[in-house]
């Protein structure tokens, strides 16, 4: 079930303070993906144990999964994975002053909270100044995921990213071709219950064209 959390609270202003990259990383050359609300971690754990060649971070607006989060982490010998509390839009804001060189190579919006009512629709993650902020800390080239159980929320998601022609949608013929973050195609938590639900699952892989 989906926990509503509102991410325009007074509470979530302040932020996390983030190392640099290479005190967060053992290899921090490698390629780094971002998965934003990365609810308990569990599925940037399995990336990170099984695909070594990649550096992972995580975003959770709830705090108590990454709390529990970061305890687990601190139990397992795990060098390539960093989770981070807080609202991704105030994170972003910081790290394109914090990190100007473009730290990502791909990033990953998966089964984010839909917000049903329209005037709910301004708390969705995915707005434009927010898209452009991000693809300020993505390489050129690099790519942007996008996953959902509800067909409304993500025609609006690819509508946005259509509409700003930074990105361009990646054919389906040529998914195969791209390397990505997830060569084993790890499933997330939500994507094993839309399947165990007989849900819909609707998605789409973009790569980042224009340098800003």
């Amino acid at each position: 079930m989906r926990q509503h959390v509102n991410p325009l609270s007074k509470y979530f202003q302040e932020i996390e303070s983030i190392p640099k990259i290479e005190q967060i990383f053992k290899n921090s050359g490698l390629p780094t993906h971002l998965d934003i609300g990365c609810a308990s971690g569990e599925f940037l754990f399995q990336l990170a144990e099984k695909n070594k060649n990649w550096n992972y971070l995580g975003i959770e607006i709830r705090e108590k999964l990454i709390i529990n989060a970061k305890n687990k982490l601190k139990e397992q010998s795990i060098d390539n994975l960093y989770f981070i509390f807080g609202n991704a839009d105030n994170l972003l804001k910081n790290w394109i002053v914090q990190y100007p060189d473009r730290i990502l190579k791909s990033a990953s919006i998966n089964f984010p909270d839909p917000w049903f009512k329209k005037k709910h629709h301004k708390r969705r993650i995915l707005q434009a100044e927010f898209l452009n902020r991000l693809a300020l800390i993505m390489s050129n080239q690099s790519l942007l995921f996008i996953k959902s159980d509800v067909e409304e929320l993500y025609q609006y998601m690819n509508s946005l990213i259509s509409n700003t022609l930074i990105f361009e949608k990646v054919k389906n013929k040529n998914l195969n071709c791209l390397e990505t973050f997830n060569p084993s195609k790890i499933k997330t938590e939500r994507e094993k219950y839309a399947i165990s639900k007989q849900l819909p699952i609707f998605q789409a892989v973009y790569k980042k064209i224009i340098n800003l």
